[in-house]
């Protein structure tokens, strides 16, 4: 076995034999020295942006991906973000996605290099909320374009108004936000499922799936954060399912009643009861344990055959929830062993343009969860807070 097996499999050990006990400030974001004492660090040992080298290279990828990505929205007449490279139309969960890329590298609406293209954003964000008071689906934030987002989208612009919010809550966009938070939080909560998960569509259903769980819970917790009113049995439930959807290896299943898992859906559910609170137990540090197995037997499977068959199906999304998974482990090194090398793969993937490509939800979503990973180190979003 080559050395940089032996480094990947060395750094999945390391994971399983890491502390999983529980986080000693319950989830509330600790204080600089404190998170660098919780992670085994000296104060001030640990700086939200480091200055070396990759960093910088780093930022300047940003910079030029939230060039590219205001840019392509430029060319839309309502602030949406466009299908360029699409399969698959998503126009409001992409949008969604590229607010929170322009809010994670320090824009807020209207301020910043890029502050003019995010508020265009929220504001397309805030004009699909259903405000009809009749309506059966009043809150739910949507597009007649898109078929393609559901309750997906509705989860990441919830999560993008909350974080919006966060920093300009006085303003006359922040109140229009506030009222448009509140109600999506209620379509939140009447449409989760009689398991206590959600599904694709905006109201209450025997179907349920993870992945939109996962979404829409971090949804919820932003906007906690940012003051609104979220029902704890809402959270209590989702915290049940998820829980009830890990299998024995520490891997979270699709959905309840399925067999299918994988280190993507793994690392959110890592990210979801995160959310929640709960940073430790059985059940995080076996998913802890079962993303550290198959992280290294993909190390090992590349080294021997110089492709891995073991490749993730779904790269972006997998990168966007291991990078938080990893971040939120108590030590800070488990997260700079993994995303050190990631790091280096997505910079020599950016095309000249500042892109990103390769996903059926077009380059917009690609290039937007690239510059979520890429920043998230910074801390900036509050959802990204150690």
């Amino acid at each position: 076995m080559t050395s940089v097996a032996l480094l990947a499999v060395a750094a999945g050990i390391a994971l399983c034999a890491a502390d999983s006990g529980g986080r000693a400030d319950g989830g509330v974001v600790a204080p600089p020295a404190r998170r660098a004492a919780q992670a085994g660090g000296a104060a001030g040992s640990l700086p939200l942006r480091a200055s070396a080298p990759a960093d910088e290279a780093a930022a300047a990828a940003v910079e030029r991906a939230l060039d590219w990505l205001a840019a392509r929205q430029a060319e839309e007449i309502d602030g949406s973000q466009p299908p360029v490279g699409a399969e698959k139309y998503a126009p409001v969960a992409l949008t969604a996605l590229g607010a929170l890329a322009a809010l994670s590298a320090g824009n807020a609406p209207e301020r910043g290099p890029h502050g003019r293209s995010l508020a265009r954003g929220i504001d397309y964000l805030l004009a699909h909320v259903d405000r009809l008071a009749d309506s059966p689906e009043r809150g739910y934030i949507h597009d007649d374009r898109d078929r393609t987002s559901h309750m997906h989208g509705h989860g990441f612009a919830t999560l993008a108004l909350a974080e919006a919010y966060s920093f300009s809550p006085k303003t006359a966009r922040g109140r229009r936000i506030e009222e448009a938070l509140r109600l999506a939080v209620e379509r939140i909560e009447v449409s989760q499922g009689v398991d206590g998960g959600w599904y694709y569509q905006p109201r209450a259903d025997v179907l349920h799936e993870n992945s939109v769980t996962i979404c829409v819970v971090q949804a919820l917790r932003a906007a906690k954060g940012a003051g609104i009113r979220v029902n704890p049995d809402t959270i209590a439930r989702a915290v049940d399912y998820v829980k009830r959807s890990q299998k024995e290896d520490g891997s979270f299943r699709y959905a309840l009643g399925r067999e299918d898992s994988s280190v993507a859906l793994t690392a959110a559910a890592i990210s979801t009861l995160n959310a929640t609170g709960i940073y430790g137990g059985s059940e995080v540090g076996s998913a802890y344990d079962f993303v550290a197995r198959e992280l290294a037997a993909r190390a090992v499977a590349g080294e021997r055959s110089g492709l891995s068959t073991l490749a993730p199906q779904f790269p972006y999304y997998e990168r966007l929830y291991l990078a938080q998974a990893l971040w939120q482990h108590p030590e800070r090194a488990r997260f700079d062993r993994w995303a050190g090398a990631e790091r280096a793969r997505v910079l020599s993937a950016q095309r000249a343009d500042g892109s990103w490509g390769g996903s059926p939800f077009g380059d917009a979503y690609a290039t937007a969860v690239n510059v979520l990973f890429l920043t998230l180190p910074q801390g900036l979003l509050p959802i990204f807070q150690r």
